[in-house]
């Protein structure tokens, strides 16, 4: 639905509009681009507190950046509505994460103000860096570089390796902090206690304010005043200051803390920096989900609430026609409470997706059990492997994308030392919404490559459950379960765990002519295609995979023996996948079978609802009934033929 901007608002369509304004209006259009954000949200969805936060911080950078030509990266992205909104999108705005609509995130392709793309968090250090080395190589001295990262993305490893370089670069770089002690979940760590004790030390803030105000009154001493000031000031900012600002250790001229929702100080603030040379960080202190109360009250149930009525605050929620089963994630997390009374060696671990994880269900009931690491998820995989060589049992929860980034770690820290380490891979398969960079395409085809790894997927709740239970017997070593977002089927809560036979797949309807391989919830859409070919005649064969790695070789033995038409469905990349890995059984035993595979296509897959994308990539239950009835002509038309 189509929202109408506000006065102002409506005539900006770009960042050159904006500046036709004076800085006494910028007050006013901070207010109609919030209230423009509420409004469209409130009705299509999306995320929301992120970008509320934002709002001063947005106005003021477009207001005195030359962007496009001084580049701007937003980490992250949920904080990067506002600047959509501002740079040519407002009319757009309402297809948001839509699809075919635009991106929730910035995306190169789509604007030429989005400098950078972005979903998964801390990357913005690292790239305005590399765009402002290559600005000083090309002789631009006058282009600004600006990364707009979150104290909870400062937390990961990639942002404190860009830190590190560029207090050595003397390239025009700008970071601020937007600091409101959130990322989706409230952050943890000791990053997040430094910088509340900058924010709210009295005693430090005073002290570095006061040191300017000493060394003027000094330099009317005397003419050899001017020395000694440059002498104090240097022993006085590179000593005791120095240390006790992380910042300025690595070399960055520190800013702040500013209020970031005043914008006239911002504009002010960043108008300075600007004639600033070298690394700068400006420190702001935000509110999340500001000018929305209830979002500021809760700011995790806020951060992506789904469509909701913008005066009562009430979350609309559709109303299914049977009862719901419980999501993935909280069968996860539910289950992994039971297995954790059961046995005292399982520990839970997240890298700062408590609530979207579900670990949140045991951190709360087994708070010396369960960790969150921030956002590290390189970390969250050697911390597991730590904990597995002192005879503990991890089971390491991680976004299928996000696992990506700690794959190192993965082959290094654990399958080489086949370390009992459960990676529990959420979002597996198309992701929705967040689109491509959240799309959990490819942990099949990467885990299945590392040795010692036992790689598997349940169809249903059922059997996410018997996996776990599976998972945390005696030497298991590494072990990887992938499930994707939203329901399933309805777990019987009250029935025994059963430990599941590693490597064997399961046969869920006879058939004949062809055979569908199916791994994980995809194959749900294979049943539904089933019982449609059935009423048509039609009877192929059904088989759960259920493991990847090792293959059940027993069942392919006898799928090849019997079928010559044989079709592979997987919520995941063919490349490398399911797919591929039954050829190459194939071709290693010397079978001959003509083979369809049905997966996430070897492109990028933009964003969607899941039955969208997954009819986009013809693997849903129309896509298989199509595959089958392929072979069912062809093998007609040899028939004839013979």
């Amino acid at each position: 639905m189509e929202v109408k901007a506000g006065e102002f608002l409506e005539q900006i369509n770009y960042p050159s509009d904006l500046k036709k304004f004076k800085g006494r209006d910028l007050e006013r259009i901070c207010q109609e681009l919030r209230q423009f954000i509420i409004d469209t949200v409130s009705v299509n969805g999306g995320h929301f507190g992120s970008s509320l936060g934002v709002v001063e911080l947005t106005v003021a950078l477009h207001y005195v950046l030359n962007t496009p030509y001084d580049q701007l990266v937003w980490d992250v992205g949920h904080q990067a509505y506002g600047h959509k909104i501002l740079t040519g999108r407002r009319a757009d705005f309402h297809t948001n994460r839509i699809y075919k609509g635009i991106s929730g995130f910035p995306k190169r392709c789509e604007s030429e103000f989005d400098t950078f793309g972005v979903g998964h968090s801390s990357t913005s250090i690292s790239a305005a860096l590399g765009m402002a080395v290559a600005s000083n190589y090309k002789g631009e001295k006058d282009r600004q570089h600006v990364a707009v990262i979150g104290d909870g993305a400062m937390t990961a490893g990639l942002a404190f390796e860009a830190l590190n370089h560029a207090g050595i670069e003397n390239s025009n770089l700008l970071v601020i902090l937007n600091d409101n002690c959130m990322s989706i979940d409230p952050n943890v760590g000791a990053l997040k206690e430094y910088l509340t004790d900058i924010t709210t030390s009295k005693s430090y803030n005073r002290f570095r304010d006061d040191i300017s105000n000493v060394l003027s009154k000094i330099s009317e001493l005397g003419p050899n005043a001017h020395e000694i000031v440059k002498k104090v000031e240097k022993s006085i900012k590179g000593g005791l200051l120095k240390r006790s600002n992380f910042f300025e250790a690595l070399k960055f001229r520190y800013f702040g803390p500013i209020d970031g929702h005043d914008v006239k100080h911002l504009v002010k603030v960043i108008n300075d920096l600007k004639n600033i040379p070298g690394p700068k960080l400006l420190h702001c202190v935000t509110i999340k989900g500001k000018g929305y109360a209830l979002a500021e009250k809760d700011q995790t149930k806020w951060h992506s609430p789904g469509l909701f009525d913008k005066i009562t605050g009430e979350i609309k929620k559709s109303v299914p026609d049977k009862p719901q089963a419980p999501k993935y994630q909280d069968v996860f997390g539910h289950t992994l409470v039971e297995l954790a009374e059961m046995n005292p060696k399982i520990m839970g671990i997240t890298p700062a997706m408590p609530s979207g994880s579900s670990l949140n269900i045991m951190m709360r009931e087994m708070p010396d059990r369960a960790f969150d690491v921030g956002i590290a998820e390189q970390h969250a995989v050697t911390f597991s492997a730590g904990l597995a060589t002192q005879g503990m049992i991890p089971f390491c929860n991680i976004y299928s994308s996000f696992m990506q980034r700690a794959y190192d770690q993965v082959i290094h820290d654990v399958a080489i030392q086949k370390l009992n380490v459960v990676f529990c891979l959420d979002r597996a398969g198309v992701a929705g919404a967040d689109g491509p960079t959240h799309h959990g395409a490819y942990d099949l085809a990467y885990m299945r490559c590392i040795p010692n790894m036992i790689v598997s997927a349940p169809m249903n709740e059922e059997e996410l459950r018997n996996l776990m239970f599976t998972a945390q017997q005696e030497n298991m070593g590494p072990f990887s379960i992938r499930y994707p977002r939203g329901n399933g089927v309805m777990p019987d809560w009250k029935r025994p765990f059963k430990i599941l036979e590693i490597g064997k797949g399961r046969k869920i309807c006879e058939g004949e002519d062809v055979a569908i391989l199916s791994i994980g919830h995809i194959g749900n859409e294979v049943v539904k295609a089933c019982l449609e070919l059935n009423s048509e005649g039609i009877h192929p064969a059904h088989y759960d995979m259920r493991f990847i790695k090792p293959l059940d070789e027993e069942l392919l033995h006898d799928v090849f023996a019997k079928f010559k038409y044989v079709i592979t469905v997987e919520d995941g990349c063919l490349p490398g996948g399911m797919g591929s890995a039954v050829i190459e059984f194939m071709a290693d035993k010397g079978y001959h079978a003509t083979i369809i595979r049905l997966g996430m296509p070897d492109k990028v897959i933009e964003h969607g609802e899941q039955s969208e994308l997954w009819a986009e990539c013809g693997y849903d239950a129309v896509g298989v009934i199509g595959a089958v009835k392929k072979f069912a002509v062809a093998r007609t038309t040899k028939v004839m033929a013979g």
